[in-house]
């Protein structure tokens, strides 16, 4: 029979406040050392938060402070939510994921041989290419549509045969963006809305809009190169790439949403699984399921998911590992900033803090 330990209060209080003081340590250090002019950070076990923070400035010039409810980029993170908003689809047999995506976009130009199918572009195995420059990611543009958005890069040669190679692209998702309005009827934002960001109670996650005020929003800020102090960025346009990077957020909706996720809110137990396989045909770093970075080597691949966030005015890394019910966010309102040494840490802790629950 298995033997159970009653643990006093003030001890549980004095572990708790020793992780906290470690992980504000490390958002300390991501702050003054690795030079984020703002930042927050967080992690659940078992649905409940353990500790969350923020330090630095979401204005610096204005000196208002970067707290956790400050709005910010979490970049390509977004990948993992369209991918569940796809899955989503194919659970109700909307979607099949080996359908050529002329199934949905009719319109869409055929290539010559193999066709790019939904798995393909959930993958980064479609063949269909990244931003073609800087000015291209930094453009300030307006596409109205994610249709019209499509006429960027859609006539573009592949950089090969869909499903033969890996190469990560933004794009493949704005694709997918498109895929998920012709088969619901709806909006990306409207669907997004309704089925992930509601689902998962995240009431400050939403589609950034250019040029648009939003109270409690964080400025840009950027490191030119990844070297010396970081400036204020002009914005950049992320009406071409919504689905793969449009999105904004707090920590604590960032928190929520990772455990939707582990609670099967959002897809059920066997669509999760289905995504953590390896997908990507990626040899080296880290293999990429359907919309995850699967963060584990053979043959533990996706006992860790998660993705990785960079653009101008944001840096980010989300973990979630399911077996323990683990969920760490790191968010920074400046580019180039290596945030994932902190993530690392705060999964160490949060991997502790779940051990120490379950031995208890």
């Amino acid at each position: 029979m298995k033997q159970f330990m009653v643990i006093p209060v003030f001890l549980i209080s004095l572990v708790t406040l020793g992780q906290g003081a470690k992980a504000e340590n490390a958002l300390e250090s991501l702050v003054v050392n690795s030079l984020a002019v703002g930042a927050s950070a967080g992690y659940s076990v078992n649905n409940e938060i353990i500790w969350q923070s923020a330090k630095g400035f979401a204005n610096k010039k204005e000196g208002k402070e970067f707290t956790i409810d400050t709005k910010l980029r979490m970049a390509s993170i977004a990948k993992s939510m369209t991918a569940l908003a796809v899955m989503q689809l194919v659970e109700q047999q909307k979607i099949d994921l080996d359908a050529p995506i002329q199934t949905y976009i009719p319109d869409y130009p055929k290539n010559n041989k193999t066709q790019i199918t939904v798995r393909h572009l959930l993958s980064h195995t479609s063949g269909i290419g990244g931003y073609k420059d800087g000015k291209e990611s930094g453009t300030t543009k307006e596409y109205t549509s994610l249709s019209e958005a499509l006429d960027l890069f859609k006539n573009r040669e592949l950089l090969f045969e869909p499903g033969t190679r890996y190469s990560y692209t933004t794009y493949g998702y704005t694709v997918l963006g498109v895929v998920v309005e012709r088969v619901s009827g709806q909006t990306f934002e409207d669907y997004m809305r309704q089925n992930i960001w509601d689902k998962a109670d995240m009431a400050n996650t939403g589609i950034e809009r250019f040029g648009e005020h939003m109270a409690n929003k964080s400025k840009l800020y950027h490191r030119n190169k990844g070297k010396g102090k970081p400036k204020e960025a002009d914005e950049n346009n992320l009406s071409n790439r919504l689905p793969g990077g449009g999105f904004y957020t707090t920590v604590g909706d960032m928190l929520k949403y990772g455990n939707a996720v582990l609670n099967n809110v959002l897809v059920k137990k066997e669509t999760l699984d289905l995504m953590r396989e390896h997908h990507s045909l990626e040899k080296e770093r880290n293999a990429y399921g359907f919309g995850w970075y699967l963060y584990n080597p053979k043959p533990n691949e996706g006992a860790i998911i998660g993705h990785s966030g960079a653009q101008t005015g944001c840096s980010a890394q989300l973990f979630i590992v399911p077996g323990q019910k683990v969920v760490v966010i790191v968010l920074a309102n400046t580019s180039l900033v290596e945030v994932g040494p902190m993530a690392n840490e705060l999964l160490v802790l949060a991997l502790d803090k779940a051990k120490t629950l379950e031995n208890r």
